[in-house]
């Protein structure tokens, strides 16, 4: 990730790249009435993220398919899904975690290796956040904290506390108005190679389980990725301009004559949003790894079934906007 100058924290979508609208209804189902949990892994409550024409809360089910989709799907990889969440591996939760907070929680400051192109702090980050793969995670150890009364999400990546967490040292990070249709400006990361929100995309035990329902789209990774980008992706993170490669954002569903009708509830939940919502290549990394947040309560036997759903089952949706610096 390199950083660039910018000189805005947020840009608006230019109405010639996508039609989205700026309605932030309480009205709607993402409604300002509900109020999430407190805490590690909480419940958002039915509460959802941005705006209901957000890209993120848009029905994808009729738009057509994208001229390339074959060449774009077998370029991820021929393979099965994998859910890249649930309970525990090797003593470390599996999944992106995510804490909810209050307005009252205590900000702190932090430092970036990515100024650039990150926002600045402080952000309201807990003492005992949680990171992901555990404190003493090599990997991305993402950070990601929700504060339910400003209903703004702020994201790190490469998070590291300092003096017990009284502040932090990370890659990059990003702040998101959950309330808004503001994307990042053209060119910049977030606390995920594609310039996109983490959080939004992940598999939810809130959602997939107790509600029922997902209805939003998730995040997935791919090995290897065009140097491009699609809205509502921002950024990317290649050097090649193959363009038989997918570019960061592009968006891909499940087949609509896919049969769900064998896998566990939970699981047809999952497959139903990959068919109405879809998914977006977020980052580099293993092809099709489904993105999800831990939790104890996760049956990991059941969400093993994703592993027989066949990357073949999915096609591209028509891109549009395509950007290569």
């Amino acid at each position: 990730m390199a950083a660039r100058p910018a000189d805005a924290r947020f840009v608006t979508l230019g109405a010639a790249a996508l039609i989205l609208g700026c309605s932030g209804d309480p009205s709607t189902p993402s409604g300002a009435d509900l109020v999430p949990g407190l805490g590690a892994g909480a419940s958002l409550e039915g509460r959802r993220p941005f705006p209901a024409d957000n890209p993120w809360n848009t029905d994808i089910s009729p738009e057509p398919v994208d001229p390339a989709s074959e060449v774009l799907i077998a370029s991820c990889g021929i393979r099965n899904l994998h859910p890249d969440f649930g309970t525990e591996w090797q003593g470390a939760p599996i999944g992106i975690p995510y804490v909810v907070v209050d307005g009252s929680q205590t900000r702190v400051p932090l430092t970036f290796a990515y100024d650039g192109e990150s926002d600045p702090g402080p952000y309201p980050i807990p003492t005992d956040a949680p990171i992901e793969g555990g404190a003493q995670a090599s990997g991305d150890r993402h950070v990601l904290v929700i504060d339910r009364d400003d209903w703004t999400l702020y994201e790190l990546f490469d998070a590291h506390p300092v003096d017990g967490g009284a502040s932090w040292t990370a890659g990059s990070g990003a702040v998101f108005d959950l309330s808004s249709n503001h994307l990042r400006p053209a060119g910049w990361t977030s606390a995920d190679a594609a310039g996109l929100p983490i959080f939004p995309g992940l598999v939810r035990y809130d959602e997939a389980v107790e509600a029922g329902e997902i209805r939003h789209a998730l995040r997935f990774t791919c090995p290897a990725t065009r140097r491009a980008y699609v809205p509502p992706a921002r950024h990317w993170a290649s050097s090649t301009t193959d363009p038989t490669r997918p570019p960061m954002g592009m968006r891909v569903r499940l087949k609509a004559g896919f049969d769900t009708s064998g896998f566990p509830e939970e699981v047809r939940v999952i497959l139903r949003a990959m068919k109405t919502y879809g998914m977006f290549v977020a980052d580099n990394g293993s092809g099709w790894y489904v993105s999800g947040a831990p939790d104890p309560r996760w049956d990991d036997d059941r969400l093993g079934t994703l592993k027989t759903v066949p990357s073949t089952a999915f096609e591209v949706v028509r891109m549009e906007g395509i950007v290569t610096p």
